[in-house]
């Protein structure tokens, strides 16, 4: 099942009011390692300008498979789910409430439109990802 194309269009639209402002990606990155000693512990020695580019570029995926999660998700998050599945990185689920909610918490301080819809397409576009990287651990 697809996001609406209306979600979508407020999603991506906030995508690009949110990454246009270069401070978002580190913002993002310092509240979610504030969440909990675990992130932390699985970033230890993380190039974060590599880190910041990989994040940005799996959002704009995220954007595509929710436009048809039954076509695309292997297809565009195949090797996103393989880096982060027990075979290499091994982001449990627990770590992804803590990835939702550090992103949402970063778009609503970033994003001058972010209200209720805003963040229902938010948390519509990212259950399409998470739940596919989740299926893949």
């Amino acid at each position: 099942m697809s996001t609406e194309p209306a979600a979508l269009q407020l999603f991506d639209d906030s995508l690009r009011r949110c990454t246009t402002n270069p401070a978002f990606f580190d913002r993002f990155y310092g509240r979610f390692l504030e969440s909990s000693p675990k992130v932390r512990e699985k970033f230890t020695n993380t190039d974060f300008v590599r880190q910041k580019r990989a994040l940005s570029a799996s959002l704009h995926l995220i954007l595509l498979v929710a436009h048809d999660p039954a076509r695309d998700a292997a297809r565009y998050l195949g090797e996103v789910a393989e880096r982060h599945s027990t075979r290499q990185l091994g982001i449990g689920a627990e770590l992804y409430d803590l990835w939702l909610d550090s992103l949402l918490a970063t778009v609503r301080e970033f994003d001058p439109e972010f209200g209720p819809l805003v963040e229902q397409a938010w948390e519509d576009a990212m259950a399409i990802g998470i739940r596919y990287l989740c299926s893949r651990y």
